[in-house]
């Protein structure tokens, strides 16, 4: 649950709440960061196949400690765990996956989405990085992309915009998104509507924190 007098969810509960997005059967991608742990959240009993960039189809969970293997790792460099049914080949492979539209579902971060389902989560102007890695091609060759973030920036900014302000990862391609406040479902190129709040939120809260244009569908 969220801290004493913190409103909204914590991580975990918003990757909870991501999870629900999951059907039996599906193969899924998950980003770096709050995505990750979406994995913890997979309901039981229900067969979900993860995908990884680098190469590995069918994640195991997260190694305890004291059992990492450094040369087992997910996209995000972090230790995974392989499953009896694991398999393993070049990443190649693993992008002509993605985009010859194999994968279900992918959850990702951002920094920034447009009402209209533009994304920005792969750089900031000014700041190095590393590339762009398998953002663009997750959002153009994935059925359905679920995007997982806070609401807002560390300095109060929000993050769901008119229009992005950051370079973009894609047009149009956000389906939902999650945040610490709520839930936004997204016609992709028309609008988005809040479908859910999160606990002790209000509307008016989220009017406050939010420049994009949204509906009401609670």
């Amino acid at each position: 649950m969220s801290g004493a007098g913190q409103k909204g969810w914590n991580r975990n509960q918003m990757a909870a709440r991501a999870a629900l997005e999951l059907k039996d059967g599906f193969y899924c991608n998950l980003g770096i960061g709050i995505p990750t742990l979406v994995a913890n959240y997979i309901p039981e009993g229900m067969h979900i196949t993860l995908q990884s960039e680098n190469g590995m189809l069918g994640m195991g969970p997260f190694p305890y400690d004291g059992e990492e293997d450094a040369d087992l790792i997910n996209a995000g460099k972090q230790t995974i765990t392989e499953l009896d049914m694991s398999s393993y080949f070049s990443s190649s492979d693993s992008f002509a996956m993605v985009r010859g539209g194999h994968i279900n579902l992918s959850i990702l971060g951002a920094m920034e989405v447009s009402e209209k389902g533009d994304l920005a989560n792969w750089m900031i102007p000014g700041k190095m990085v590393k590339g762009m890695g398998g953002a663009m091609d997750l959002v153009a060759g994935v059925k359905r992309v679920v995007v997982v973030m806070d609401h807002t920036s560390k300095s109060g900014d929000p993050k769901l915009l008119h229009e992005c302000s950051l370079p973009l990862t894609g047009q149009q391609v956000v389906d939902m998104v999650i945040t610490n406040f709520g839930v936004f479902e997204i016609d992709r190129g028309k609008g988005m509507r809040l479908t859910e709040l999160s606990q002790d939120m209000t509307v008016e809260d989220i009017k406050q924190s939010t420049e994009a244009h949204f509906d009401i569908a609670l």
